[in-house]
């Protein structure tokens, strides 16, 4: 059996740009190696900006088999 696991990981407050940014990536990364050492594979992730684009988030889904 597949179980599947949601979270959002909000990103820094965007300015000028709506790009990702390094923190954001380190973010990124130390949540998704959290993840594999508890066992969970990422299955899809997505970036999703505000529509004022000053805040946003990614939001990830992880699977394991169980």
């Amino acid at each position: 059996m597949t179980v599947y696991k949601t979270e959002i990981l909000k990103v820094s407050a965007k300015f000028f740009s709506d790009k990702a940014n390094d923190g954001d990536a380190a973010a990124l990364d130390e949540l998704l190696n959290r993840r594999a050492a508890e066992g969970w594979e990422l299955a899809t992730y997505d970036y999703m900006a505000t529509s004022s684009q000053i805040k946003g988030a990614f939001i990830i889904t992880f699977k394991q088999e169980r």
